[in-house]
């Protein structure tokens, strides 16, 4: 698990620096919108350390990460004095997020007491490692990776907005982008509305000490995840890809600085996708069989 977090730490530094190196570096107006996003950025992420370590609930970050990217998206909307393509990035982007809190809001991630709700059941499963029996290795970890890490590559996500500043006029390609994006936000809450119906029937069912039946493996296995064993992680990590292609539309160039944030995304979702079915094979004797049978993020590709 330690391997696992260095490395992921450590790309949270390796990848953005190499990209900036490629690309030509920010200039002074993308600077002058860049560093009041990053101000931003650690507030978030030092109240999300504060709020976690105070109440002993670790899903803080997991509470912003569909509200964060709305305010970065805002954010820079205004200081770029409306621009067109700000303007429809943070569109999509808001329709994106509104979605995403929805959705976790239904699953019990929010209170009126903002501090509590529901917690991730994989962080308590986590604290529990040998790892991690030592305190102040979980402080260390909820600092550095859970709070500084995971807020810093929602804000590194936002960051093809940032690109673009002053780039070409809104054109085709633009719409195109956004089409694509809610088409991904769309296939996201197919595929989160189809696990929320199986969880909800299934525990129904096991409260009301009924027949389990088709539910008895514990686990959703047919619609997208017939296809795909993730296809909301797979829908989430592909908005984030097409919003980096805003950047290639605003500049020309198609590998540039702000691709650091996509590919930190990716490498997460694989990481957290893997510890995801290592506690689900545990858990469900059927899962191992469903691996072999249906590919992760890809359809048809295992």
């Amino acid at each position: 698990m330690w391997k696992t977090v260095l490395f992921l730490l450590a790309t949270l530094i390796a990848v953005p620096v190499f990209a900036y190196l490629y690309d030509t570096p920010p200039n002074l107006e993308q600077l002058r919108v860049m560093w009041p996003v990053i101000y931003t950025y650690v507030g978030l992420s030092a109240a999300c350390f504060i709020v976690s370590s105070i109440t002993d609930n670790y899903s803080q970050v997991d509470k912003l990460w569909s509200i964060a990217p709305l305010i970065y998206a805002w954010e820079v909307v205004y200081l770029t004095h409306w621009d067109e393509r700000m303007l429809l990035i943070a569109s999509v982007i808001s329709i994106w997020g509104i979605r995403l809190t929805y959705n976790f809001g239904r699953r019990g991630g929010y209170s009126w007491k903002f501090w509590t709700g529901d917690e991730d059941y994989r962080w308590a499963i986590l604290r529990a490692k040998p790892e991690f029996q030592a305190k102040w290795k979980w402080i260390l970890f909820n600092l550095f990776f859970i709070s500084f890490y995971q807020m810093g590559l929602v804000m590194l996500i936002m960051f093809p907005m940032i690109k673009g500043v002053n780039g070409t006029e809104l054109f085709w390609a633009d719409y195109l982008l956004a089409f694509l994006v809610i088409g991904f936000v769309i296939m996201e809450y197919v595929a989160d509305h189809q696990q929320y119906k199986f969880q909800t029937e299934k525990y129904r069912r096991i409260n009301a000490k009924e027949d389990l039946g088709e539910y008895a493996h514990g686990f959703v296995n047919t619609g997208l995840w017939g296809i795909m064993r993730h296809p909301n992680y797979a829908a989430e990590q592909s908005v984030w890809i097409v919003i980096y292609f805003f950047s290639v539309t605003a500049t020309g160039v198609w590998i540039n600085w702000s691709v650091a944030g996509a590919v930190l995304l990716v490498l997460l979702f694989i990481g957290s996708s893997n510890f995801s079915e290592e506690i689900s094979a545990s858990k469900y004797p059927k899962y191992k069989e469903y691996q072999k049978k249906v590919a992760r993020f890809i359809p048809f590709l295992k």
